[in-house]
């Protein structure tokens, strides 16, 4: 169990750095996707950081498991707020897409529960 933990949390921290990088770069098709769902500029950068230091407290997590939930809990509230964002834009089809970034970090907390 202890080696199914650590490679869903790796791949989770894997997740959410990418998609913390490629805010923080601004890359074009997720830069079209945040002006669609109306999110503010100014919020970017503060978003892809948190992304990404979410990402680190997970890693860090699997030597400090109390860092490791609370980036976890960070991590799903910051994805469920991003569905919500995505639904209230009327971009019901990009739901799917945050959701996909958080299934591997509820299973790291749940598998983290287990181990």
């Amino acid at each position: 169990m202890r080696i199914a933990f650590i490679v869903v949390t790796l791949l989770a921290a894997l997740m959410a750095g990418f998609s913390g990088t490629v805010l923080l770069m601004r890359a074009e098709w997720i830069v079209k996707a945040l002006d669609d769902y109306s999110v503010p500029r100014a919020w970017w950068t503060r978003l892809g950081l948190a992304k990404a230091a979410g990402a680190l407290g997970l890693v860090v997590g699997l030597f400090v498991p109390v860092v490791g939930v609370l980036a976890g809990a960070g991590l799903v509230l910051y994805f469920a707020g991003a569905a919500v964002t995505v639904a209230r834009a009327r971009w019901y089809a990009h739901i799917p897409f945050p959701l996909v970034y958080a299934a591997p970090v509820v299973a790291a907390l749940v598998l983290g529960s287990l181990a």
